[in-house]
């Protein structure tokens, strides 16, 4: 069998999170993949958190599109700029009860590519556009 590209791996990845096949994410993830973003609520860049941190994005985002709209590939490296949208219907660690809101901001992910499935992730998104079109409150620093 041919080995997918890494362009074609990431694409997986985005299909997979939108059609909410979450116990297909190994196909795309490497098990110990380091997600750098603390998409959660500050979690540690513990190898595999990543899993658990999609279920749990998902979960607070009833509807919620990750859409590629640009990709630059190098080497082991993709980079995809995407519009990001959801609408907050279940429990967030950074907003318990449900808003009801939606939002829309644009993000930037890097990927690195490991044999095959993603060992690493990085992002930058418009994380106070989306608090604000969610109605959440802009974490306190510690």
């Amino acid at each position: 069998m041919r080995q997918r590209t890494c362009r074609a791996v990431v694409e997986g990845f985005f299909t997979a999170v939108n059609e909410r096949r979450l116990g297909d994410l190994g196909e795309f993830m490497a098990p110990d993949v380091v997600d750098h973003n603390k998409i959660i609520h500050g979690e540690a860049d513990e190898p595999g958190a990543a899993f658990d941190g999609f279920r749990q994005q998902l979960e607070a985002f009833g509807w919620a599109r990750m859409e590629p709209r640009q990709y630059v590939v190098e080497g082991d490296t993709v980079v995809a700029r995407l519009t990001v949208s959801g609408t907050h219907t279940g429990f967030h660690p950074r907003m318990p009860e449900p808003t009801h809101r939606s939002f829309e901001v644009e993000q930037i992910w890097i990927f690195t590519v490991t044999d095959g499935r993603i060992s690493g992730i990085r992002a930058v998104s418009d994380r106070l556009g989306m608090f604000l079109q969610l109605g959440w409150d802009w974490p306190a620093q510690d």
